[in-house]
């Protein structure tokens, strides 16, 4: 019988690289490929979710999203996301601009803006539903600063409350934009803002002629990156109103298809939809990145 040592050091190395791969593997193709495969499977016929999968409906259940009110109204919700993004990207943008430069207690206003981006996103669901609700801190705050007048029913009413679930994604999102944007601003040498200054050029100059530019590529990825994001929306409106008052999004809506009406395959085509978007949006970024570098 051959040992291992016998084995040349090329097939050894074959031989640990498929042996410690096969796990992994094994794991992937069980609780991702092999459910997306069936998810697949599903979304071409109905099925409750119970007993065998026999009731063939073809394309219907993807008809059915494009064409339902009750589906397909769910990406204007979506929308209110993607808008939040611009508001997103200027704040984080602002801010890194001017902690870019030399502030006393930078250092610790950068913790204070990252650290919303820590926090588990059910968490900051459960803060800002009390933060928005009657009497409580928000009001409390507009009421000391004698904007009592303008309080409103923030979860309540359907004119602002997707407004509201949307300023607490850029309340949560931010941070994360932020490092992104003063990490680009700060890899431009600090000789060329000091070039910039000796030539007379202020602060909003710098940042037009020097800062815009080197950040440029990441403002138009965040972009594409948002379309994806906006429809994918799902921890911060399902905790605060669990997808009522005209806040359902397509996340929920497919959840609720499947486990509270027992539309499995509809659920299921709705999956893969989201799947195809998420898709379609990183072959576009990717196509993009490949034409800026050549």
């Amino acid at each position: 019988m051959m040992s291992l040592s016998d084995l040349s050091y090329k097939k050894q190395r074959s031989i640990i690289i498929i042996a410690f791969s096969i796990v992994p593997l094994l794991l992937l193709f069980t609780f991702s490929y092999y459910p997306l495969m069936q998810m697949f499977r599903y979304s071409f016929h109905e099925w409750n979710g119970l007993g065998p999968v026999e009731n063939f409906v073809g394309l219907e259940n993807y008809k059915t999203i494009f064409t339902d009110p009750e589906y397909f109204s769910v990406f204007r919700v979506s929308i209110y996301y993607f808008v939040a993004t611009f508001f997103q990207m200027g704040f984080a943008l602002y801010f890194a601009t001017i902690l870019s430069f030399d502030v006393k207690f930078k250092n610790f206003f950068k913790g204070v803006l990252f650290f919303p981006y820590l926090l588990n996103g059910v968490a900051i669901g459960f803060i800002f539903r009390v933060f928005y609700t009657g009497g409580g801190t928000l009001d409390s705050l507009m009421e000391m600063f004698g904007l009592g007048e303008y309080i409103q029913f923030w979860l309540r009413d359907r004119s602002i409350v997707n407004i509201s679930l949307a300023a607490t994604s850029v309340w949560r999102y931010m941070g994360f934009n932020f490092i992104i944007f003063l990490g680009a601003i700060q890899s431009v040498p600090r000789e060329i803002y000091e070039a910039a200054e000796v030539d007379g050029a202020n602060r909003w100059h710098q940042f037009r002629y020097i800062i815009l530019p080197s950040i440029k590529r990441i403002l138009q990825l965040n972009i594409i990156l948002a379309i994806s994001g906006a429809i994918s929306v799902f921890e911060i409106p399902y905790i605060m109103t669990q997808g009522q008052n005209g806040t359902m999004t397509f996340v929920i809506q497919t959840l609720d298809t499947a486990f509270k009406f027992r539309k499995v395959g509809l659920a299921s085509a709705m999956g893969i939809v989201l799947l195809i978007i998420v898709l379609l949006v990183t072959l576009v970024q990717k196509t993009w990145l490949k034409e800026k570098e050549a």
